[in-house]
């Protein structure tokens, strides 16, 4: 069997899906995107191509280090997502060529369900109460949310006021045993992320996410000494070097890789192979496509030290098309008690519908948005 064809198709709303074709007509489907950066990593799935044509798909490590260390620049969020689009749609190959899904190949099954959250209140959050006991209702038992707005580096503490009282909202609404995750977005900078996640602890939180950004990785040790909130950051990072260095510096919890950025499912199962070594927790992030929470699902089903996964059911960003909008069996991720079964069939375990695929492939142009302080400097979204 040989690869003879790499195909891309950017769909609503920010999303781009890669087919692999072999001569065998076996093919594979791969979720490679940066969010906002999607004609930028079908570039770089373009220029890899060359090294992917005419391989056998069966040989999927070694295409991945030629892909990988081929190039003399390489890591970085582009070429890692490229990498991991190529990466999924392989294994989804090599899963239908032998009849299997893609954990078998992995070791097998540690479990036959995760459990899954959902997403409440925006970029900029509001009525986040009644948000989260909507979703309770609809039976998820976790949901994640933003918790502030822009934050300069000292910052007024009526906001920190603001914080808090829509973290107290949702407990208020959901009782003390329902999962809150608080997700930063990197927004804070480290002396009122210290600040926050003190003022947070009360409410017994499932885990604070990126308090600060990546680059500033080394005062998460400083930020975990005022709280005993888990601390969960990884969804920009790459690669296991990357990651490599969070492990080493401690001060995470629960470590994100998201299987369309972070190479794929074989980068992937390694990093959390590398976080159970260190007694870290995975929690794969995803608020992607089918494509990316399939991929996602086969490598939880190997991972012993994966708690929950993140999923984009009607998350704020999927404003034109959603999750099941691109499969031919829609209940594939059909959630049941706040948790979502394992893909059992061959390959990803989901076939994806090519000819709505094809109908609404578009040039779509997501970005995010731009925010800025008061006082006109750049804040992080």
């Amino acid at each position: 069997m040989k690869i003879t064809r790499l195909e891309l198709f950017p769909v609503p709303p920010r999303w781009l899906f890669l087919k692999v074709t072999t001569d065998e007509g076996v093919a594979g489907w791969g979720e490679p995107v940066v969010e906002g950066r999607a004609a930028t990593v079908a570039a770089a799935v373009q220029e890899l191509s060359e090294y992917v044509i005419g391989r056998d798909p069966n040989d999927i490590e070694d295409i991945w280090q030629v892909l990988y260390r081929g190039g003399f620049y390489r890591g970085g969020p582009v070429l890692m997502s490229a990498i991991a689009g190529i990466d999924q749609a392989l294994w989804d190959i090599k899963g239908k060529r032998y009849g299997l899904p893609v954990h078998e190949f992995l070791g097998g099954r540690v479990r036959q369900r995760i459990r899954v959250y959902s997403w409440i209140g925006g970029d900029r959050p509001q009525d986040v109460g009644q948000a989260a006991l909507e979703k309770k209702r609809a039976g998820f038992s976790a949901i994640k949310m933003n918790a502030s707005e822009e934050m300069h580096y000292i910052d007024s503490h009526a906001k920190v006021d603001a914080i808090v009282a829509r973290v107290a909202a949702v407990r208020e609404a959901c009782g003390a045993d329902f999962g809150i995750a608080v997700d930063f977005h990197g927004r804070l900078h480290k002396a009122m992320a210290k600040i926050v996640a003190k003022e947070l602890e009360p409410f017994h939180l499932m885990f604070i996410e990126e308090p600060v950004l990546p680059e500033n990785h080394e005062a998460l040790r400083e930020i975990a000494r005022h709280t005993t909130v888990p601390i969960a950051t990884g969804e920009r990072m790459f690669s296991r070097w990357d990651f490599k260095r969070v492990f080493e510096q401690g001060g995470v919890d629960i470590i994100q890789p998201d299987l369309s950025h972070a190479g794929g499912i074989s980068e992937v199962r390694k990093i959390g192979a590398m976080a159970e070594a260190y007694d870290v927790a995975v929690a794969p992030h995803c608020p992607l496509g089918p494509i990316a929470l399939a991929a996602s699902l086969q490598v939880d089903a190997v991972l012993p030290n994966a708690f929950i996964q993140e999923q984009s059911l009607g998350i704020h960003y999927n404003e034109t098309s959603d999750l099941l909008d691109y499969l031919v069996d829609r209940n594939i991720f059909a959630y049941r008690d706040g948790y979502a079964e394992i893909p059992g069939g061959a390959g990803l375990g989901i076939e994806i519908d090519e000819a709505r695929v094809r109908a609404a492939a578009s040039d779509h142009r997501w970005r995010n948005p731009v925010w800025r302080n008061e006082d006109g400097t750049i804040a992080e979204w």
